[in-house]
């Protein structure tokens, strides 16, 4: 959350999302700037922005014209700062966003890399904190409120596949399905969707995927993709954590092999195994491995 952050972090962050410019661009298409500007619409938006992502004072008007003074060290009369919220400034407020849905979080061009696979997907959640009171959308915390959307966002075609709206407390992994859809796709997702279970599902139905590899992983290496010169180390029959240590490549390129559990059938669970790549790029700051399995 936003208040875990640095305010330096956060005020970088939210300037290089909503630069002043653009802010006082969409303010003069829709007729928000006046001429007497006795409130800066960009110190004013910024203002609105901060005070409904982070947790504190109620989100009132009052609350909001405090930190607007604080922040650019002036007063303001409480009449010049109410007639600010108009439906033009509300009009301003909504297309904020969707200016950050295509310029930024959408991409406009994929690798070459990519263009063997028929798509690109990307799955990922994130909450909205609402008011309190909106008890049917239940947080991870008591006394607050959250929804949570999870997305599945087309990255080739630049569309959104899936899309689903459910209380903070549901988690992200429950709400994508694996299926024939994903047959010639990649689909990117991070550890909140981690399942080898559902690595495998999406392998028998002719997909691809790409996961980091959870930090308590450590699968039998059954092969290497690489050739080494010189006295290299052998890595089949070994795990993979055991020999980490001991490597000194930048990449380390294998083949494992996962054991997982089938759902459960008839009341009988079975245990199945399947082979993966797992690569690891070494990060020189860290001297460790920044692994993936795919």
């Amino acid at each position: 959350m936003l208040k875990e952050l640095s305010p330096d972090l956060i005020q970088r962050r939210l300037t290089s999302l909503f630069p002043g410019e653009l802010i006082e661009d969409i303010a003069r298409e829709r007729d928000v700037v006046q001429r007497d500007r006795k409130i800066d619409i960009t110190m004013l938006v910024w203002t609105l922005i901060m005070g409904f992502a982070v947790d504190g004072e109620a989100r009132t008007i009052a609350s909001f014209q405090r930190a607007y003074s604080a922040a650019t060290n002036q007063t303001v009369a409480r009449s010049s700062f109410y007639d600010r919220f108009t439906p033009a400034v509300a009009a301003l407020l909504n297309d904020l966003p969707e200016h950050a849905l295509e310029e930024v979080a959408v991409p406009h061009t994929i690798a070459p890399q990519f263009e063997l696979f028929r798509d690109v997907l990307i799955a990922d959640a994130t909450v909205f904190r609402l008011h309190r009171l909106l008890d049917s959308f239940p947080a991870t915390h008591s006394g607050q409120s959250g929804a949570k959307l999870h997305l599945v966002q087309n990255a080739t075609k630049q569309t959104i596949e899936q899309f689903q709206l459910t209380d903070e407390r549901t988690h992200e992994s429950s709400q994508l399905r694996t299926g024939s859809w994903l047959r010639g796709r990649l689909l990117l997702f991070d550890l909140g969707f981690y399942s080898f279970r559902r690595f495998a599902l999406i392998e028998e139905n002719g997909g691809f995927f790409l996961s980091r590899l959870k930090s308590n992983a450590n699968p039998l290496i059954v092969g290497e993709r690489r050739k080494w010169r010189g006295r290299a180390i052998s890595l089949p029959e070994r795990r993979l954590r055991d020999v980490l240590e001991d490597l000194s490549r930048e990449i380390i390129d294998v083949t494992v092999e996962i054991e997982f559990k089938r759902r459960a059938y008839a009341g009988k669970e079975s245990t199945d195994s399947m082979e993966f790549r797992v690569v690891g790029v070494r990060n020189e700051d860290t001297d460790d491995y920044h692994l993936y399995v795919t």
